[in-house]
């Protein structure tokens, strides 16, 4: 117990200027918790196991709890970075290294939030216009699609590197890099099994279907690892999975 509660440096005593204890907890509550998260049921939960897909389609549990946990993240990460603006700029090495990749990150952020809001109409039978940028996988569609998908992970990966950083550089408590560790460990464990059990199953198809008269499955997915269920006539009627 003496251990764990001791500094990364074997010092008993742990100091820290309260701007930054705060700071450290506002950061790591949005990018090692509410982010990944996030992120993870995007991936994996678009289908749920008790979902009766195809048959039923457009599931929209995942977007709500995908979108409430990415705004919440943010808002948490604004205030972070509200407490820490301004503060060690005169700072050099790895203080200094870690300041600017944690402005990276929150750049990263915000352009996930303003491309998000640019996405596009959806469209498709469970709307009331048929064409849509999601339906029809418009290239502005498909442009979104990468870049969110592309800089969504390299800023979850990214935010982990420079908490790492923060942890040094507070010589924080063995307990709480430990506990760190483990939660990145598990989140770690279930991208794995989720991974190979197929869960990642394709937005478009999870939404509409595997019939091969919906434009967008005429084309290739975008990203890897991604699951989609061999084209086929449609057998049955639109049935729409809401909360």
């Amino acid at each position: 117990m003496e251990w764990l509660m001791e500094s990364i440096s074997g010092s008993s005593t742990h100091t820290i200027a309260p701007w930054a204890m705060w700071h450290a907890r506002w950061m790591v509550l949005a990018w090692g918790v509410l982010l990944p998260v996030g992120v993870l049921i995007a991936r994996f939960f678009k289908v749920l196991p008790s979902q009766n897909w195809p048959q039923a389609v457009d599931n929209t549990v995942w977007w709500h709890a995908h979108r409430a946990l990415q705004w919440t993240g943010f808002a948490c990460m604004l205030v972070g970075l509200w407490l820490v603006w301004g503060k060690g700029a005169s700072l050099g090495g790895l203080p200094q290294l870690h300041g600017w990749l944690g402005l990276l990150v929150c750049t990263l952020a915000a352009v996930q939030v303003l491309g998000a809001l640019a996405r596009g109409s959806k469209g498709g039978p469970t709307e009331s216009a048929m064409r849509g940028d999601h339906y029809d996988m418009t290239p502005r569609r498909r442009v979104f699609e990468r870049l969110h998908k592309g800089l969504g992970w390299l800023a979850v990966l990214l935010a982990a590197v420079v908490m790492a950083m923060g942890l040094a550089l507070a010589d924080a408590p063995r307990w709480m890099v430990l506990l760190l560790a483990l939660w990145w460990l598990a989140l770690l464990a279930v991208f794995v099994h989720l991974q190979g059990a197929g869960r990642c199953i394709d937005t478009y198809q999870a939404i509409w279907g595997p019939e091969p008269h919906h434009p967008g499955n005429c084309m290739q997915p975008i990203g890897w690892g991604i699951v989609r269920a061999p084209a086929r006539p449609a057998v049955r009627s639109i049935q729409r999975e809401t909360l």
